[in-house]
């Protein structure tokens, strides 16, 4: 790994740990304020749009990194196409959010207005693909400043909301936000950046398309077993119940930033990698793996003892039946990201086809899981449904499926500690050197 992804993974952690620190205290406060029915409200509508992201992302976000690397004469017409299409199809998936809680919440007012609130984000998470591009580049500090002043913004609209004491309502309004202040930020960046001014081509958008459609569905499925539990929970329990399982996931996503940036910074050198024949390609792929194994088992293993008093001090005793979803739920982080590796070795082999298999099982299993469980064991039913549908979709399938088991063979050969350690000194060579 090259002191140049070493950099900018750096970047990325060291604006994410300020930006998490920032969101887990309002975050806590904000918990708090809401109760867990609204903090169950909040998600559900949040669950409920995420579920139509991977429409209005058309696969995009997936391939546009090595549109970038393939077309470095076309930045600007690959990034101006994308975005287009990705508004486009945000405006459609607004719509169809507003036609599903009418109907699946019919006659509940206050929660189709949240959600219709919460699905105006979609406009602007359109035009946040052009991430991709700092991805390419490896200059991920600027995105994650980008999002260090978003949040910042955020942050300072939720104080004046508990100061003032609105409603969730207002809440909801909060992640448009988020996503408007951080595509501001990288659209002027890369005004000043890019050698190539945005535009649109018809035919591109075509070529792309039949690139990224597999993701499409695929992520469809992905959303399934990664949302339905919220939105499951909603329609079979309760906003309370839904309220202490995403507690519980929002504890286990608190060092996701690592896990992000280390893909993120991998990701276009793998793929570079494979484009120029290197024969370290498979290496790339053997230490991600390795890094990604003992990153989250140490974590997994932490919050398994710190759950109770984790839970209490963020936030509080209300959502003590978050603590046992907690220890189910956090050993699903090592499948989960698992998937995310797989899914940079598939796109660097062109073998996107096997995802809609890969991911339709997924999500069959999912909704099984919780419809089995979710009435019987309420959050927690939930958080042992995500934990089996990520071991049978990122592991066990990669067995089943011939065409995929040379990643497995990868997967195994990374949970060999040594690539970790080599990963390691690189890092820590780094910072000595800066200091």
């Amino acid at each position: 790994m090259n002191n140049k992804v070493v950099k900018n993974a750096s970047w990325i952690i060291g604006c994410k740990i300020a930006q998490s620190i920032l969101n887990l205290v309002i975050g806590m406060i904000s918990a708090r304020y809401l109760g867990p029915s609204n903090f169950g409200l909040i998600s559900y509508a949040g669950s409920v749009v995420n579920f139509v992201v991977p429409i209005m992302q058309l696969g995009l976000g997936k391939t546009l990194v090595r549109e970038l690397i393939e077309n470095p004469d076309e930045e600007g017409k690959v990034l101006g196409t994308a975005m287009l299409m990705n508004v486009v199809s945000g405006l459609f998936c607004m719509g169809g959010v507003f036609v599903f809680l009418n109907f699946a919440n019919a006659g509940e007012t206050e929660t189709i207005v949240v959600g219709v609130l919460y699905s105006i984000s979609l406009i602007f998470q359109a035009t946040e693909i052009i991430h991709t591009w700092f991805q390419a580049k490896l200059l991920s500090k600027y995105p994650s400043i980008a999002s260090l002043i978003s949040y910042t913004v955020v942050a300072a609209y939720k104080i004046w909301l508990l100061v003032t004491g609105k409603s969730v309502r207002w809440f909801a309004v909060s992640f448009t936000i988020d996503v408007f202040v951080i595509s501001v930020i990288l659209i002027l960046i890369y005004r000043k950046m890019g050698d190539q001014p945005f535009s649109f081509s018809w035919g591109l958008g075509k070529k792309m398309l039949s690139r990224s459609k597999y993701y499409i569905i695929s992520g469809m499925m992905v959303t399934i077993y990664a949302q339905t539990d919220r939105i499951m929970l909603k329609l079979m329990m309760n906003e309370a119940e839904t309220g202490y399982y995403n507690a519980a996931v929002v504890c286990v996503n608190v060092t996701s930033f690592v896990f992000v940036a280390i893909l993120d910074s991998m990701r276009p050198v793998i793929l570079e990698a494979k484009h120029k024949g290197d024969a370290a390609y498979e290496s790339h792929v053997v230490q991600l793996y390795s890094v990604i194994t003992y990153v989250s088992l140490a974590q997994c293993v932490a919050m398994t003892a710190l759950a109770r008093p984790l839970v209490t001090l963020l936030y509080g005793e209300a959502y003590l039946p978050s603590v046992v979803p907690l220890t189910v739920a956090v050993w699903f982080v090592t499948f989960s990201y698992y998937g995310s590796v797989r899914n940079v070795w598939i796109l660097a082999e062109e073998k996107q086809k096997y995802l809609l298999f890969i991911n339709l099982s997924g999500a069959i299993a999912n909704v099984g899981a919780n419809f089995i469980l979710i009435p019987r064991l309420g959050a927690t039913g939930a958080a042992i449904a995500s934990l089996i549908t990520q071991f049978f979709a990122n592991v066990v399938l990669g067995f089943i499926m011939k065409p995929i088991r040379r990643n497995n063979a990868l997967m195994i050969k990374g949970l060999d500690p040594r690539p970790l350690g080599r990963f390691a000194k690189r890092v820590f060579k780094k910072i000595t050197k800066r200091a």
